[in-house]
């Protein structure tokens, strides 16, 4: 199933509904990019308005290695001719009930400390080094083939699983929050499934495999529809 699709005339997002037999509950979920045009933010924020509730990514509290991190996509729309910007939705400001079960800072920067130093040295290393190819190719690289996403594993992925590095960098990055999210959703199958309800889970594009997953193996639910967002236009 196609997440993020590359094609000659841009990069899209599918937003994809899923349900399952006997909920009245419903996920929609938004495969975001951390930078995209503003036409793309725009799109989501109509949707999110129609929605009942909203669970959101995003990193609670400030720290120097969260802000490091960020910096990497944070450069891009500084360079005025990509005509990108970073995702500025206000989800709390929509309306809509806002939950945000991601990590804080604190066990953010514990998870960081737990990778061995040899990686977290290569990673400090490699911050500069992606910034600045974001900053010049950043625009490119949203529209290139290297973009695209499904629920299957990629090329890279398979060269990449029996990676020590690469698996303290999943566990860091995105399987523990992962997780975190599975077990809200959960809540939420357990305490509201009988409402009526579209529940919108905002996450970045690279965590939609493993939401996918989650909701089918563990609460039976399917991907029914899907609605194509361009994120950039070629």
């Amino acid at each position: 199933m196609q997440i993020i699709e590359h094609s000659i005339i841009g990069t899209r997002s599918a937003v994809l509904r899923l349900r399952r037999p006997g909920s009245q509950l419903e996920f929609v979920l938004f495969p975001m990019l951390h930078v995209a045009s503003p036409e793309f933010y725009a799109a989501v924020t109509q949707r999110l308005r129609r929605c009942d509730l909203l669970v959101v990514e995003g990193v609670r509290g400030r720290s120097v290695l969260a802000w490091a991190v960020t910096l990497t996509y944070r450069v891009m729309p500084a360079n005025k001719r990509s005509g990108l910007v970073v995702d500025n939705i206000a989800y709390r400001s929509l309306g809509v009930e806002v939950i945000n079960p991601d990590v804080t800072t604190a066990e953010f920067a514990q998870g960081w400390r737990a990778m061995p130093l040899r990686y977290r040295l290569q990673l400090w290393c490699l911050l500069p080094i992606v910034a600045v190819a974001q900053f010049f190719g950043g625009t490119r690289r949203l529209l290139s083939p290297e973009v695209e996403l499904n629920d299957l594993p990629s090329a890279r992925d398979e060269l990449y699983s029996d990676s020590d590095f690469a698996d303290h960098f999943e566990r860091t990055f995105g399987g523990d929050r992962d997780e975190r999210l599975l077990v809200a959703l959960a809540e939420l199958v357990r305490t509201r499934s009988s409402e009526r309800i579209d529940v919108a889970v905002v996450y970045g594009a690279g965590h939609v495999p493993a939401i996918v997953r989650g909701l089918v193996d563990r609460h039976g639910y399917r991907p029914r529809t899907a609605e194509w967002l361009t994120v950039l236009d070629a």
